[in-house]
């Protein structure tokens, strides 16, 4: 299974569009406290429409307690990571979670925490022009490489509600 972790985030709109983004791709999220906000926040709620009563999610007090109770292997996004996240394998054919981890807004993961594992450390390439992209940005970014490389699993490759022939259908638009 495919995980993303947010480790204190602290934008409300950017964790609500996770959410939105981890229940469209079957992705469980976790968030490691301490939040920048609350969970029943209307900002947070309002980002992630109506679909947060369909995310698989879980909170955690600290990391620590996170690593005890999640074994797999773990991706660690940082500015300061060495390999573009394109460069790994994703395929997963060993069946482990594969858990991406992304650092809050400010300041980003630890470094004692990124210096432990300096292999799994990666960033997206961009330009010089600016440090960072948006947190819901790069977690899209990265899940759908993830899913791509995994033949997007389970996900719907077809419109479900208008039916297949939509486009090709001669009504009025």
């Amino acid at each position: 299974m495919n995980h993303i972790v947010l480790y204190e985030p602290e934008i409300p709109q950017n964790t609500g569009n996770i959410m939105r983004t981890c229940v469209a791709t079957g992705t469980k999220l976790h968030l490691i406290e301490p939040l920048g906000f609350s969970l029943d926040e209307a900002h947070l709620r309002r980002s992630g429409v109506n679909y947060i009563d369909k995310l698989d999610y879980k909170v955690y007090p600290d990391f620590e307690t996170f690593q005890k109770q999640n074994r797999g292997v773990y991706y660690y996004f940082t500015r300061y990571g060495h390999k573009p996240h394109t460069s790994f394998d994703y395929q997963n054919k060993e069946g482990n979670d594969l858990y991406f981890i992304f650092g809050k807004e400010s300041t980003g993961i630890p470094k004692k925490i990124l210096q432990k594992d300096l292999d799994h450390c990666m960033r997206i390439p961009m330009t010089d022009q600016v440090r960072a992209l948006n947190l819901s940005n790069s977690c899209a970014i990265v899940i759908y490489e993830v899913l791509r490389q995994q033949d997007y699993n389970d996900l719907l490759r077809e419109e479900p509600h208008k039916g297949n022939d939509y486009l090709e259908r001669e009504e009025e638009f």
